[in-house]
């Protein structure tokens, strides 16, 4: 029993940096309509402005996050406006080169830079908690009560202010969006923004427990296809419940039978999930 609570509290908090990096990729898909492959690239450079920023400077890990988060927000911006808006009337296949040249510039620079060696953070948060033969520790706990935290503001920023209202619309309907003076323009730029920091935030958050690395988007980056898919294409519900999901899944088949198994398992999810409901949990008809 001790080994079944163990794993659930582990899948919480995989499920936990699924959900924020998935839901930052369908609320980018839901105004685009396209999969933004290089949201794993943004999630990489996440990890490695917080690394630097709480290593070199020695910033605070908390002022840390805050700091690649508003970092990574502008760098989305910057990557909406240069690389996807001049595709917006093109076919979706350029906009899929276009992610495929992204990943490359920033993979390819992080290698240049920091080299292909794995970065470790110092320790921060290293309290240990233990009940019922279960061990859990405070960074892990951390980041499942931050995660809560950036759902519950996501949600009242959306549901409760003016610019949120913009998004839903543009989201159900762009033209009829436009044709209320909404500046769809300036609504993907903001999603684009929420999109890359919720990202930063994930991988600030799991960056003191894993190893930081040029290629530490590619892994999360399916898991997030894969959570999208799952819960329906551009709904936020669904990402995530999918998103814990596919982590408690995960962490479940890793204890019980071997972690080399894990995408058997979450892909395995993903096709009974479809097969009963091909437009995923929370998807339209």
């Amino acid at each position: 029993m001790a080994l079944f609570i163990q794993q659930v509290l582990n899948g919480i908090m995989l499920g936990s940096v699924y959900s924020l990096v998935a839901l930052g990729l369908t609320l980018e898909y839901g105004i685009l309509h396209i999969p933004n492959f290089a949201h794993g690239a943004l999630y990489m450079a996440g990890a490695y402005f917080t690394f630097l920023l709480a290593t070199n400077l020695g910033l605070n890990f908390w002022l840390a996050m805050i700091i690649a988060m508003a970092a990574l927000a502008l760098i989305g911006v910057l990557v909406e406006r240069i690389v996807y808006r001049p595709l917006m009337l093109e076919s979706p296949l350029s906009s899929f080169i276009a992610a495929i040249g992204l990943i490359f510039i920033f993979v390819d620079g992080a290698l240049n830079i920091f080299g292909p060696d794995f970065k470790r953070f110092p320790p921060i948060h290293t309290d240990v908690f233990q009940f019922l033969g279960v061990t859990i520790t405070l960074q892990r706990i951390i980041i499942v009560v931050v995660t809560a935290v950036l759902i519950v503001l996501l949600h009242l920023f959306i549901k409760k202010t003016t610019v949120g209202a913009t998004i839903e619309a543009t989201a159900q309907d762009r033209e009829g969006a436009q044709l209320m003076g909404i500046s769809v323009n300036r609504v993907r730029m903001i999603v684009f923004a929420l999109g890359t920091a919720l990202a930063s935030a994930a991988a600030a958050l799991v960056a003191p427990i894993h190893l930081v690395y040029p290629g530490m988007g590619g892994p999360v980056i399916l898991k997030a296809f894969v959570i999208i898919i799952l819960g329906g294409m551009g709904s936020i519900p669904g990402a995530i419940i999918g998103g814990f999901m596919l982590g408690v899944v995960e962490s479940l088949s890793g204890g019980y039978i071997s972690t080399s198994y894990n995408e058997v398992f979450s892909f395995g999810v993903l096709v009974t999930v479809l097969a009963i409901r091909p437009t995923g949990l929370f998807g339209g008809k």
